[in-house]
């Protein structure tokens, strides 16, 4: 059971959510399952030395019990992982893309930018997972956004956002859900305090985790601002969320 602090501010504490990425399952009428996301995976839990490298565990301290992989997610829903056949990457580090050994069959869908990046632990991405790239450079205007792209072979509304910074090829992911969109915004930013009010306030911890792993802190915050307008906008269909944001996940909860 996740236990989620009932104060929320830059003082408050965090729950063990954060140390865990949040994934995005969406059930499409004509493309099976899409993941936006995997977190880490089987293998990680059962060989975290290797694929997740022990400073790195030791530093963010993950959820290391299988129970929470995106995969025993999946069946406990009495779905079936087979029917993954699309999984959409914001980024390629490994609390976001450890789990895509578990998906072998899936297609990998992410920006070239970050493919060439390589993510932080190669033994992850090892098994040759079946990329689907895009060139961040083309692509339509949507929402305040440039360059947007719809995912190749999905027929259904789902589209791959530049939202650079965070790493070279970091990407939000939009889903239409009826009469909204849903965007998985990964790591983009950290703490909902940044795109939820009129003057964006961090957490300490967060931001310190954010600022010694991003790449363009410029780029990073210039798209950040375009997801606050469209959260604070009162005639927008638009809901965000980021990976490791304890209180964003106990909406859903």
């Amino acid at each position: 059971m996740l236990e989620i602090e009932p104060a929320d501010g830059p003082d408050s504490p965090l729950s063990p959510a954060a140390a865990v990425s949040h994934v995005l399952l969406v059930e499409t009428d004509s493309s099976g399952l899409v993941l936006v996301d995997t977190g880490i995976g089987h293998a990680d839990i059962a060989n975290p030395a290797e694929r997740l490298l022990n400073d790195w565990v030791e530093l963010t301290q993950p959820s290391l019990d299988p129970a929470t992989t995106a995969v025993a997610q999946i069946t406990a829903l009495g779905l079936s992982p087979a029917d993954v056949r699309h999984i959409v990457l914001t980024h390629l580090h490994r609390d976001h893309a450890g789990g895509l050994s578990d998906f072998p069959d899936a297609a990998v869908h992410l920006f070239e930018a970050e493919l060439a990046d390589g993510g932080k632990t190669p033994a992850q991405l090892a098994h040759g997972p079946k990329w689907v790239t895009y060139n961040s450079g083309s692509g339509e205007r949507w929402k305040g956004f440039d360059r947007v792209q719809a995912l190749d072979a999905i027929a259904e509304e789902i589209l791959l956002i530049p939202l650079h910074g965070h790493t070279p090829g970091h990407a939000g992911v939009a889903v239409r859900d009826t009469d909204r969109w849903l965007i998985h915004a990964g790591d983009a930013y950290m703490y909902h305090g940044e795109v939820d009010r009129p003057t964006p306030d961090t957490h300490p911890l967060m931001e310190l985790v954010q600022a010694s792993g991003e790449v363009d802190r410029e780029q990073r915050l210039a798209g950040v601002a375009t997801l606050r307008e469209m959260t604070l906008d009162p005639q927008g269909d638009v809901e965000v969320f980021s990976a490791h944001d304890p209180w964003e996940l106990a909406r859903y909860l």
